[in-house]
């Protein structure tokens, strides 16, 4: 398998490593599009929303959680923040391993985009 997120597990790829555990590894990214923009990625290869089952349902829960600590510990919670999970082209996903985007920082406009 050539995806970049499984190389960055693996320790092929450096990232700027912010959390990690037994399920997840969170790291900054490295196009930020705020002042906080970090992925959250499970160890576990799904390539897709899409390709999510029933038996993922506590692992995209784990990486909600974990997304939400890393926002309290780069002091945007109070002031707000964005998780995004893209699924396929259209939608901007790039890497087709899952990923959470928290984005945070700076003031951010409805619609995305």
């Amino acid at each position: 398998m050539d995806c970049i997120f499984c190389k960055i597990l693996k320790k092929e790829i450096p990232s700027k490593t912010v959390y990690e555990d037994e399920l997840c590894m969170a790291f900054e990214d490295i196009n930020p599009q705020t002042p906080v923009h970090i992925l959250v990625i499970p160890k576990k290869h799904i390539s897709t929303a899409l390709d999510m089952s029933e038996a993922d349902r506590e692992l995209i829960g784990h990486l909600v959680l974990v997304a939400s600590r890393i926002a309290r510990e780069k002091n945007i919670a109070e002031s707000g923040y964005r998780i995004v999970l893209n699924t396929n082209r259209d939608a901007g996903q790039t890497v087709f391993h899952i990923h959470l985007h928290l984005l945070g920082g700076r003031v951010m406009s409805w619609p995305p985009g």
